[in-house]
């Protein structure tokens, strides 16, 4: 959330597995400066929705048969309720229109969201520096490896 020192606009990230194959990865910054974590974290949400409504689309006319929903991690609990409890009218009036398409995706069953504790949010690695550590854990569990390190 407004990680950018200068315009405050926040960095949407998010990565695409195929079972343990990383197929598509995202990071960049959004075109409007968010109120809240909540906020930013919806947004990154309907990106990523969006991409999956894509993906199935893209494997619909291969014939590849991949099941959905698609399980979706987020680490805001805020942003998951909002996404699941259209309730919260009042307090999100502020969020544009198109970003509740993650709304209409879970309620369509394309995907399925579940809460991911920070520390293993691997899509940190796109949108914020980490230290060594848990940068090197997150690049292992993608599957990435130095083409240039000799083996």
């Amino acid at each position: 959330w407004a990680t950018c020192c200068i315009s405050r606009k926040s960095i949407t990230g998010y990565c695409v597995f195929y079972g343990n194959c990383l197929i598509s990865w995202k990071s960049k910054k959004q075109f409007t400066v968010s109120r809240s974590s909540t906020e930013a974290e919806y947004r990154a949400l309907a990106s990523v929705a969006c991409e999956l409504q894509w993906l199935k689309y893209v494997a619909d006319d291969l014939c590849l048969k991949i099941p959905i929903p698609f399980p979706t991690f987020c680490d805001n609990q805020s942003a998951i309720q909002l996404a699941k409890n259209p309730s919260f009218h009042e307090r999100t009036k502020h969020i544009e229109v198109d970003c509740h398409l993650i709304r209409a995706k879970v309620l369509d069953g394309l995907i399925v969201l579940s809460h991911v504790p920070s520390k293993h949010q691997l899509a940190d690695m796109f949108t914020k520096s980490l230290y060594p550590g848990p940068f090197n854990i997150n690049l292992s569990k993608m599957g990435l490896l130095n083409i240039h390190h000799p083996s």
